[in-house]
């Protein structure tokens, strides 16, 4: 992974180049205070104070330069100079007025490369520099949390099973001297019927599991992470078809979000009791699939009728979460790849906020506009419960007529996590369908920094 530590620096007053990050509201007034040379070279570039106009600005000796970005984004957002964190050369830069702040974010994940497949990017780090060290370490973390859900959603299903992904539960643990606990095989078809039943065609290989991690004193409130982990979605016996399969490696994008925070809360020591649960499985296709019509044990001792077996997270994700219930939590997060219609809703860079609790829900939106980093709170409509109801069993897993996709899935999770719990359901997409500054496309953390400061301002 990328060396985040050595991209930010205290400014101590050493050589570096100068980025003048002008907004489009203030250009006339900067280009007015500028030196002759500098507004002949603005000229030279045509710029007309558009926002992402760029230049090279001349320096007072033949090797000086300083680089000038046109920006409408906040100051408060960690975009605001990503675009030059990949794109200026080898160096060490500091901005001409004011602080990088939440840049500094945005400055460094702008030069993480997933490499894996391909040969590394051989260019020097761009170093910035900043007189606010003590941000830098939360900084790092933070980047790390991302590069994390973007190298594990990124890498190809034939490299990132279930045992691969309980590899990096496992990592992660020793690093934080946390204990691990994987329940497969004969133990989870009793205890965990519904991880069983979805995850049972894959390869011996890749069986399914409940993957658990627990971390920190006991006597400190217990919070619940939970991920779904579906490493890749055919859809089952209810094939995808060929475009909608395509990028289903990232199905288990809510298990990266769920392991990535869990990490920021170790490493910090958050004064919680952490268990992380990660149900996972391969959605796969074979002679004892599991099928349309199906009923299904729960963990929970209620009953499932099984209408599509591409609406597999959310049965996973039940005895999941009847496990992290039974440690009698004061709080459960969700993360999930669930559901189309949250795409369809709000679009891929916006994921749904579900909760059963209106402080948390509160909590997790403010923190969201605080850090750039978006949810827009869904309804737990219950006049759609009717949507659930089955004619052989306690409910279905997905309604027949197509309405209210994102909702009726929540409203599904709802009910193995009891009204006197607090928990919020985050139906994250975990993927760029095309680059932004900073955000290159493919996987991505969509939600992360959200929760973080929630459980932060909580348990700091």
């Amino acid at each position: 992974m990328t060396d985040f530590a050595t991209l930010l620096q205290p400014d101590r007053g050493q050589p570096a180049r100068t980025i003048h990050v002008v907004h489009p509201d203030g250009w006339d007034t900067w280009l007015s205070a500028q030196s002759p040379r500098t507004r002949t070279a603005v000229a030279a570039h045509g710029l007309k104070g558009k926002p992402g106009n760029r230049a090279v600005l001349p320096g007072d000796s033949a090797d000086d330069w300083a680089m000038l970005l046109l920006c409408n984004e906040d100051t408060t957002s960690p975009w605001r100079i990503a675009s030059l964190g990949d794109g200026l050369p080898e160096g060490t830069y500091r901005l001409a007025e004011g602080e990088p702040g939440a840049a500094m974010l945005g400055w460094c994940l702008a030069q993480h490369r997933f490499d894996r497949y391909r040969k590394p990017d051989d260019r020097g780090p761009r170093v910035l520099l900043t007189s606010e060290p003590a941000r830098i370490e939360e900084t790092v973390r933070l980047a790390e949390a991302t590069a994390l859900v973007r190298d594990l959603v990124d890498t190809g299903a034939s490299d990132l099973g279930p045992a691969e992904l309980a590899d990096a539960v496992e990592r992660l643990a020793k690093r934080h001297d946390a204990m691990v606990t994987i329940t497969k095989g004969d133990a989870l078809a009793t205890g965990y019927p519904m991880i069983h039943t979805v995850g049972m065609a894959a390869s011996k290989d890749r069986a399914p599991r409940l993957i658990e991690l627990e971390w920190g004193d006991p006597k400190h409130p217990r919070i619940a992470l939970v991920g779904k982990g579906v490493c890749f979605d055919s859809g089952g016996l209810n094939i995808k078809p060929g475009s909608g399969m395509r990028a289903m490696k990232k199905d288990m994008g809510g298990a990266a979000h769920a392991l990535a925070l869990a990490g920021l809360v170790m490493a910090v020591k958050l004064k919680v009791r952490l268990h992380l649960l990660i149900p996972a499985v391969e959605n796969a296709i074979a002679g004892n699939a599991f099928r349309p019509g199906d009923v299904l044990k729960t963990r929970k001792g209620l009953t499932v009728e099984n209408t599509n077996t591409d609406a597999e997270g959310r049965l996973v994700l039940g005895d999941a979460l009847t496990k992290a219930v039974e440690g009698d939590p004061a709080l459960i997060l969700d993360y999930a790849t669930l559901t189309g219609a949250a795409r369809v809703a709000l679009g891929p860079d916006l994921p749904p906020l579900f909760a059963n609790d209106d402080i948390l829900g509160d909590e997790l939106l403010a923190a969201a506009g605080a850090v750039h980093d978006p949810l827009w709170r869904m309804p737990l409509w219950d006049g759609y419960e009717d949507m659930l109801k089955s004619d052989v069993a306690d409910l279905v897993n997905a309604p027949d007529s197509g309405f209210a996709g994102a909702v009726t899935a929540a409203l599904f999770l709802r009910r193995f996590v009891p009204s006197s719990i607090p928990w919020a359901h985050i139906d994250t997409f975990a993927w760029r369908p095309s680059a932004k500054p900073g955000r290159p496309k493919g996987g991505d953390a969509l939600g992360l920094r959200a929760a973080w400061a929630v459980l932060k301002a909580r348990y700091g």
